[in-house]
């Protein structure tokens, strides 16, 4: 059974940075896209970042382009989003999520807040 388990979230102050991290278990992911994605208060889920387990090619919103950066270590089977010059509106609560490159059940962990204050 696939399980996603992040960690890492927080609150701190705009401009500051944080690291999530999701450790995946239950199968081998190397067929899978890999990705993060964030649910504000009183608004849908979106898209963040994705990253290919095999070959590590990366996809960002443009919200975080050049201040999010999505990495995988392959080995110990963890994703990780370093998060850098946040800003309050990347308040959410972040999930890492799990899908086979050629579709197929997609899969959800459990969420980490992330709160960035003023």
């Amino acid at each position: 059974q696939v399980q996603l388990v992040e960690s890492g979230g927080g609150l701190v102050q705009a401009g500051g940075s944080l690291r999530l991290v999701c450790v995946a278990s239950g199968r081998t992911f190397s067929s899978y896209v890999m990705g993060w994605s964030r649910q504000a208060p009183g608004k849908e889920r979106e898209f963040v970042a994705t990253i290919t387990w095999s070959g590590g090619n990366t996809n960002y919103a443009d919200s975080v382009k050049g201040r999010f950066t999505i990495s995988r270590d392959y080995i110990k089977n963890t994703l990780y989003l370093q998060m850098n010059s946040l800003k309050p509106e990347d308040t959410a609560v972040y999930y890492c999520n799990a899908r086979p490159g050629a579709g197929g059940d997609e899969y959800w962990g459990q969420g980490t807040p992330v709160t960035v204050s003023s």
